[in-house]
């Protein structure tokens, strides 16, 4: 029998999602859980892998178990066993051929920033001490839909088969004054993509790149061509479709 898990977490303390050999991650704080509630060795898969630092409000992972589970309290007890910073919303029986990750059709991230000093936006926002332009990010955002091959914006040495992706969306919005939120949907991301994206997007906001550029740093399928990546803190997972 195959279950999900619906989990939300801070990633301040972590090592990103996957299991690392120096650091602790996600995957490993809910392995041991479950493990320990179950009393045999379980491995969970997640449906994608958030780097260090950086958070989800909604992450969903599977686990195959052979007996029918009490999905409400195996939540209760994860919750009592798991650290403050991860927290379990659901467990639920699924299709045996549901797939936490290959089965997931979109997945969606948002990126904040914020263009003056505030101590409560600090941990969760990346604070820009000059002026950006959001109407021309905006218009070099809408280029992403585009392209397929994202390449440039991709973590370079990765195991990953195929650099294509479809971003559905990809847009910034102003939250209260001052403070800003992108959001880009996609089929699948790359590692490292959103973080690089955004670095690139506020280097069109700065005036240091054209739309025009933008097309071509796509297009140089060359990730040193791309913006630099930007603090993991302020980026969150926050929606995954099946």
């Amino acid at each position: 029998m195959r279950f999900f898990i619906r989990l939300s977490y801070d990633g301040t303390r972590y090592h990103g999602w996957q299991i690392q050999p120096n650091g602790d991650s996600i995957q490993q704080e809910l392995q041991e859980a479950l493990s320990t509630l179950l009393r045999q060795p379980i491995e969970v898969v997640g449906a994608g892998r958030t780097d260090t630092g950086v958070h989800a409000k909604m992450m969903v992972a599977h686990f195959d178990w052979e007996e029918p589970l009490d999905g409400k309290q195996l939540a209760y007890k994860l919750n009592k066993l798991l650290p403050q910073d991860i927290a379990v919303q659901e467990v639920r029986q699924v299709d045996e051929e549901m797939h936490a990750r290959f089965s997931a059709t979109s997945r969606t991230y948002h990126y904040y920033i914020h263009t003056y000093k505030d101590p409560f936006l600090q941990a969760y926002s990346w604070q820009i001490p000059f002026a950006l332009d959001f109407e021309k990010m905006n218009e070099a955002a809408k280029v992403l839909l585009e392209y397929k091959d994202f390449t440039s914006f991709s973590k370079v040495n990765t195991d990953t088969k195929t650099n294509l992706c479809d971003i559905k969306e990809a847009y910034w919005e102003e939250v209260t004054a001052g403070h800003w939120r992108f959001t880009i949907t996609a089929n699948r991301f790359l590692r490292n993509m959103v973080r690089a994206i955004v670095g690139t997007l506020v280097e069109v906001g700065r005036g240091r790149t054209s739309i025009e550029e933008v097309r071509q740093i796509i297009e140089a399928k060359d990730r040193c061509q791309a913006g630099e990546s930007v603090p993991g803190k302020a980026l969150f997972l926050v929606d995954i479709k099946y």
